[in-house]
């Protein structure tokens, strides 16, 4: 049994940078998958959906038996309150990011706007996909994870 005390088995240590809201939705737009969270039966539900960024918006495709769909649909007016998160942390180093964005998910509905998304975004799972979900973030954390050490000189 390995003890968790000895020092000799501790991970290298990480410092935790905030990333400001602009290099946070820099990094979002450099994945193409992450996790969408929204709320079903009064609980969180979360699902990995792939997306993209359009002009600061995260964009993903759903079919419309989906909880997502349905929950957006509930708050038509106003858009439904989401988290979405990605991140590209690496499993050996420990090292990367992660970003959340906090926002409202809208349904699209304009045609033109569909048919542009369905042209940059590619469901991975092969399943009619003919809805389209629009978030527009409203809070934007990310923080990214690096090696201990002296800060770099200037």
């Amino acid at each position: 049994m390995a003890d968790d005390n000895n020092p000799s088995n501790a991970p290298e240590a990480r410092n935790s940078v905030e990333l400001d809201g602009g290099e946070a939705l820099r990094l979002l737009g450099s994945v193409s998958l992450g996790r969408i969270v929204f709320t079903r039966h009064a609980l969180p539900a979360i699902r990995p959906v792939n997306h993209v960024l359009v002009d600061g918006d995260i964009v993903i495709r759903t079919h419309g038996d989906a909880a997502l769909t349905r929950y957006t649909r509930q708050y038509e007016g106003e858009g439904a309150v989401v988290a979405y998160e990605a991140d590209d942390i690496d499993p050996d180093t420990h090292l990367g990011w992660s970003v959340v964005v906090t926002g409202y998910a809208r349904l699209v509905t304009d045609p033109r706007e569909l048919a542009r998304y369905r042209t940059l975004l590619r469901p991975w799972v092969s399943r009619r996909m003919d809805h389209t979900v629009r978030i527009s973030p409203d809070l934007i954390t990310g923080v990214r994870l690096t090696a201990d050490g002296p800060a770099p000189s200037a």
